[in-house]
């Protein structure tokens, strides 16, 4: 229907602000933007300077990308009280003179990102266009016919508003948390976001299509996770595991996306050195969430990286217990990835959901470094030949682990092959609170269950392996040998463990424990030989601590100890940033089958403490106070304490701390004033080139101001 209406001379137009953010949302985002959702009203008013009097035809025109089209879903062109064939549409309300009310309809499958609204009037040949502004229109996951849609209030809370969270670390059998500062509705942390998605190969390469495509979160996610590592394009992380870090920022320095993100757009999209796979992470979730797409951080601890996808893990000793590389595969002490939830048009709706979502750059996936989106439900399943990664996804959870003893390039032997090792204590940050939530049941059936190996071997089948029991290993070394092995005729007759003796600090010597236990009634001596190296999150062997080696006497079912010790001045040059060591025993008799014990140790940080001395209010000041101890028996210089947090501070902060005595307890205080209301996440970070990064938050309730 046509409207006849008075031709306008505009004067101005009221976005009606505070009403379309309560509304749609958005009102965290620290823009002056108009900042919509999908497939939901909004309202502005035209305000009219003078009117010539005749009759004309109205049309709204929003616009989107570099070159507007109806074909490419990027431009529509709909009159008031008329849905367009693009699904917006606009009703005119009733208004006072010299002014026109609009609510706009959005499709809820419209492209995300950034609009010019026009207004078209026609009067006889007479055609005038006006720009009315522009707004950001996201995804909407309080929408029903939005992909993303997600039905549960406290859950949108969780994986769309709230802007700090905990991502795990650590060990399976030492879960630590660290506190993240996503930040996602910080100053310019939008605008940036959607210039990653700008920034991206499928924009450069064909910018129309791109941003017609941007209606869908599959695609949208795919291209996030190439863009947020910068081994294709100039994305935002550089990563870095290997060396020093003097030309860049240490990994673990990081509290938080924010500062990341800036640093990127500030220099002119130079990638940011160096992250980490909880970096990659942790900036992914905060685009994600920017953009409207419910995101979390998943660990999946003794995570495997299967480089040939044939779901099995090979790890090789020498005899004397040291760990060798003789294969790309590893398992890292554990691994973090993103999940987002929305439905899986190409897939079919038995694989809507969680969508498991990798920005570390590992392996390329058709050419490029990225991975994902991977349905859980697929992974579940093992439905591995589906869209997108997901065999590589399968194998991180799921794959065998199988040790060898390597004796020389013409012989190995098997010690062991372990179902259960990989993919243990899935983990993410409970909905409305820090605790941990395991999702193990999420990726897998339960270990040792007949229905996980059935999905296992379907998973086989499917990537044309053998299935067999014992099937066929398919090296990983670039050439092909006739490395001869053989399969142990017996379990080891021996048992034992690795224990610690207390729980270790850095600056501590490490006190441990072997326990042998005999099995069997026949008398037998042991060869044991102890080994300690310092590694990498990922497992990777940086440096050799320690090799000793012990003979020992066991008669019938007989238990025996031997005590060891790691000191402090073994490790302190050895150690890594990870503060992670790797203790082995292999444990060989005359006769049966050879014992590889492991333990994995993190030493742990000594105590920092926070306190806010009064109330947190808007706009109040507040002093905070940090306590920290140097957990050395030397002098330390050089350290700076960061502190970070959305809502609190609008910049890192960064303070200079004096010299410090060994064992020496300091204290800094500085003040916050905060802006934003709610539940806000504090993060401190005492960083010191004498030790690793010593950590720790605060949650603190912000009461509005007065």
């Amino acid at each position: 229907m046509a409207l006849l209406i008075l031709s306008p001379v505009l004067s101005n137009v009221n976005w009606q602000s505070k009403l379309n953010k309560a509304a749609h949302h958005t009102s965290d985002y620290s823009s002056t933007e108009v900042i919509l959702r999908r497939g939901q009203a909004f309202k502005i008013t035209v305000n009219l300077q003078t009117i010539v009097c005749h009759s004309e035809l109205l049309s709204l025109f929003p616009l989107a990308g570099p070159a507007p089209a109806e074909s490419q879903q990027t431009k529509a062109i709909f009159n008031p009280s008329e849905e367009g064939a693009s699904g917006w549409s606009a009703t005119q309300e009733p208004s006072e003179p010299g002014c026109m009310n609009f609510t706009i309809f959005s499709p809820a499958d419209a492209v995300i990102g950034r609009y010019k609204l026009k207004l078209q009037t026609v009067s006889g040949n007479k055609v005038s266009s006006t720009l009315l502004g522009q707004f950001v229109l996201l995804f909407n996951p309080w929408c029903p016919n939005d992909d993303v849609y997600m039905a549960n209030e406290k859950e949108r809370w969780e994986y769309v508003l709230n802007d700090s969270g905990i991502i795990f670390q650590g060990l399976e059998k030492h879960i630590q948390q660290e506190a993240w500062n996503y930040g996602q509705f910080e100053e310019g942390i939008l605008d940036i976001s959607l210039a990653i998605l700008d920034r991206s190969l499928n924009h450069r390469q064909d910018p129309a299509v791109d941003t017609s495509n941007r209606n869908n979160p599959t695609y949208v996610s795919r291209v996030i996770s190439a863009t947020v590592n910068s081994n294709d394009e100039k994305g935002v992380v550089e990563g870095k595991w290997n060396g020093k870090y003097c030309s860049g920022t240490n990994p673990l320095q990081w509290s938080g996306s924010v500062t990341i993100l800036r640093k990127w757009y500030r220099g002119r999209y130079k990638p940011v050195r160096y992250g980490q796979c909880w970096v990659f992470a942790g900036v992914m979730c905060t685009v994600l969430r920017s953009l409207g797409i419910p995101t979390r951080v998943i660990t999946n601890f003794n995570s495997a990286h299967d480089t040939n996808i044939n779901l099995s893990i090979d790890e090789y000793i020498d005899i004397s217990g040291k760990t060798l590389h003789l294969t790309e595969d590893s398992v890292w002490n554990f691994h973090v990835w993103n999940e987002s939830w929305f439905i899986r048009r190409d897939l079919g709706s038995f694989y809507d959901g969680w969508q498991v979502l990798d920005a570390t750059p590992q392996e390329r996936s058709k050419g490029i470094y990225q991975c994902g989106p991977a349905s859980t439900r697929a992974i579940k399943e093992g439905h591995v030949n589906l869209d997108y990664d997901s065999s590589f996804v399968f194998a991180a959870v799921n794959a065998d682990y199988v040790t060898w003893i390597h004796y020389s390039k013409k012989r190995k032997e098997r010690i062991y092959s372990d179902t259960r090792k990989i993919g243990k204590f899935i983990s993410t940050k409970a909905v409305g609170s820090n605790a941990r939530v395991d999702v193990t049941a999420n990726y897998k059936y339960p270990e040792g269950s007949l229905k996980e190996r059935r999905v296992y071997k379907k998973a086989l089948k499917l990537l044309g392996m053998r299935s067999t029991g014992k099937r066929t290993k398919i090296t990983r070394c670039r050439r092909r040998s006739s490395v001869a092995w053989t399969q142990p005729a017996q379990k080891p007759s021996i048992s034992g463990k690795l224990i610690l003796d207390a729980s270790p600090v850095i600056g501590q010597d490490i006190l441990l424990t072997l326990s042998l236990r005999n099995l069997i009634s026949d008398f037998k001596t042991i060869k044991v030989k102890l080994s300690a190296s310092a590694i990498l999150y990922t497992r990777k062997p940086k440096a050799e601590i320690l090799q000793l080696s012990r003979s020992i006497k066991l008669g019938s079912e007989e238990v025996k100890e031997i005590s060891f010790k790691i000191s402090y001045s073994q490790y302190k040059n050895s150690l890594m940033d990870d503060r992670k060591i790797l203790v082995t025993a292999l444990c060989e008799t005359k006769q049966g089958a050879s014992l590889l014990v492991e333990k994995d140790i993190v030493l742990q940080d000594p105590l920092l403490t926070i306190k806010v001395l009064g109330p947190t209010v808007v706009h109040k000041a507040v002093n905070v106070q940090v306590t920290f101890t140097n957990p050395l028996s030397e002098v330390v210089t050089d350290c700076v304490l960061q502190a970070e947090g959305s809502g609190l501070l609008k910049e890192q902060l960064r303070i200079n701390v004096a010299r410090m005595a060994p064992m020496e307890s300091s204290t800094v205080q500085f003040e916050i004033i905060p802006y934003k209301s709610g539940t806000r996440q504090l993060q401190v970070d005492l960083v010191c080139i004498h030790f690793s990064d010593i950590k720790g938050f605060v949650m603190l309730d912000v009461a509005p101001a007065p």
